[in-house]
């Protein structure tokens, strides 16, 4: 089901018309008149007042019926069942419902972190003295260390807009090469949009389900890429790991989406998903829109702990995405136990500090900048 199909679903499946109410008139309310003789009266005598007897009841039954309220009328609407949740959700008209936000339930709160050298490669090797992590600048001890490979659960959104057209191509080749890195315990699902989002493959581990689907995107229509991160982002409470990202391919214009900018970086913000982007770009912007792309992209990957990819030759777009999945999958994982023992639901800010050995270039840290601390 579609997200245009999913709104026409919220829209009243009854079209009321005007309603007129009909009142009987009194059948009796004039005079009766007959040419009978009076001598004839008394033999229809006992049949004139059996006949005034029924019209009479009649004439009191009929009003009461003509005068119930038009309010007491009720419409049962039909009701959709096995309804897809992240469209339900997607319709609805207040954020804070949308996604529970990432809260720690338990004790241990796991940071991954991305650790990159000047020339924009990943800095594998570094061990659990290399790093110190703060939470509201209070140092924290890292109880876990883990640089090893887990399981991701992982969605792509994938842009199949009319601005698109000369980039398709290459940017569906893309989405198969980040898929020869996957591990076989991964699990994947797909969002085309255009003007509306659509799930076009649910959550699976065959990376052959996801290519066929992708055949059938065609560049059409405007772009609402908000509303696809947003779906993209709803969909991931489905997810069966803790490790989760979104993959986002697009241009960056948004034109046509419901949600506003500073709602999804709000619902990024709160929901424990990595977001990585790869926009593609041409060396001029023709709308104010894609000139904004590189930004919002940018910025929505960063609030996450995740990363943007600037392409402008669509012939690049295979290198980067290999190079995204390589690094999804060679992160260090940091674990802690706050000092901050209160159960408030309160954002708490984080920042991971790298002490690197002698002799390294400066290195970038990529890391999640908080959490929401568990409620009682």
């Amino acid at each position: 089901m579609s997200f245009a199909d999913e709104r026409r679903f919220s829209r009243p499946l009854v079209r009321a018309g005007k309603l007129g109410l009909i009142r009987p008139c009194n059948p009796i309310s004039g005079h009766l008149r007959t040419s009978l003789p009076v001598s004839s009266l008394s033999y229809f005598l006992p049949f004139w007042f059996a006949l005034l007897f029924v019209l009479s009841a009649i004439s009191w039954s009929i009003p009461a019926l003509a005068q119930t309220d038009v309010n007491d009328v009720h419409v049962v609407p039909r009701t959709v069942e096995n309804a897809n949740v992240a469209k339900e959700s997607l319709a609805s008209p207040s954020l804070n419902t949308h996604v529970r936000p990432f809260k720690s339930s338990v004790d241990l709160v796991l940071v991954p972190v991305t650790i990159t050298d000047p020339m924009n490669r990943l800095v594998t090797g570094l061990d659990k003295e290399n790093f110190q992590l703060f939470e509201g600048g209070t140092n924290q001890e890292i109880k876990t260390f883990s640089s090893e490979d887990a399981p991701v659960s992982l969605g792509v959104i994938f842009d199949s807009s009319r601005s698109m057209s000369s980039k398709m191509d290459r940017a569906k080749d893309a989405v198969m090469e980040f898929f020869k890195t996957a591990n076989p315990q991964d699990e994947f699902f797909m969002i085309t949009f255009s003007d509306a989002p659509e799930v076009v493959s649910d959550f699976t581990n065959s990376v052959d389900e996801i290519q066929n689907k992708l055949v059938y995107a065609v560049p059409q229509r405007m772009t609402a890429l908000l509303d696809a991160i947003y779906m993209g982002i709803t969909k991931m409470r489905q997810a069966k790991y803790a490790k989760k990202a979104l993959l986002i391919i697009s241009d960056g214009g948004d034109n046509h989406s419901r949600y506003t900018e500073n709602e999804i970086k709000a619902l990024v913000k709160e929901a424990d998903v990595m977001v990585y982007a790869i926009g593609i770009y041409d060396r001029y912007f023709p709308t104010p829109e894609e000139r904004l792309g590189p930004e919002l992209l940018g910025e929505v990957a960063e609030l996450s702990g995740g990363r943007a990819f600037t392409v402008e030759n669509p012939n690049d777009l295979a290198d980067v995405a290999t190079k995204i999945g390589i690094e999804l999958r060679n992160q260090y994982v940091l674990g802690y136990r706050s000092h901050n023992a209160l159960h408030d639901g309160k954002w708490r800010k984080i920042k991971v500090k790298l002490l690197p050995p002698k002799g390294l270039p400066p290195l970038k840290v990529y890391a999640r900048t908080g959490y929401y601390a568990p409620e009682e």
